[in-house]
């Protein structure tokens, strides 16, 4: 059997939350869209010594024009030395600075957002219902447009 299969095989049955509605909004052009990022590199503002915790459902708003950050993902399995090399990998808020700059984008968030993204599945409820719209309220506030995900 093949690992593909043998993972399907083992996550089939998981439930996943039906939604109802998908509430959609058109984003304006790329060249006049405010840009956020969104990671869930388990990234910290420097100085912040504390590694994320299982189970952590929050979040944590960074600078725009913090380069100081830290990566504080409590995952043993996670390969750093993409962001050790540099920030960019996880993180490319220097690239989004470059297309402001060439005007491929409008403008970049004054705050970025990072989640730790290795999350079991009793967190899910926690970012559904509490952090996910608390993180979506920082974003609104900026009034943000479009969100670029970097997943980790």
């Amino acid at each position: 059997m093949s690992a593909d299969r043998a993972i399907r095989e083992r996550v089939g049955d998981i439930p996943t939350p039906d939604f109802d509605d998908t509430p959609v909004t058109a984003a304006p052009p790329l060249a006049d869209a405010k840009v956020a990022i969104v990671t869930t590199a388990g990234l910290k503002p420097a100085g912040e010594v504390s590694l994320w915790q299982p189970t952590d459902g929050s979040f944590t708003v960074l600078p725009a024009a913090a380069r100081d950050v830290q990566l504080a993902h409590f995952s043993p399995n996670f390969d750093r030395s993409g962001f050790a090399a540099d920030i960019n990998v996880v993180y490319p808020v220097d690239r989004l600075d470059e297309m402001a700059a060439a005007g491929e984008i409008g403008s970049v968030a004054e705050h970025h957002l990072s989640f730790m993204g290795a999350q079991f599945d009793a967190t899910f409820s926690t970012i559904l219902l509490d952090s996910g719209p608390a993180a979506a309220k920082v974003l609104i506030d900026q009034e943000v447009d479009v969100v670029l995900l970097t997943p980790i």
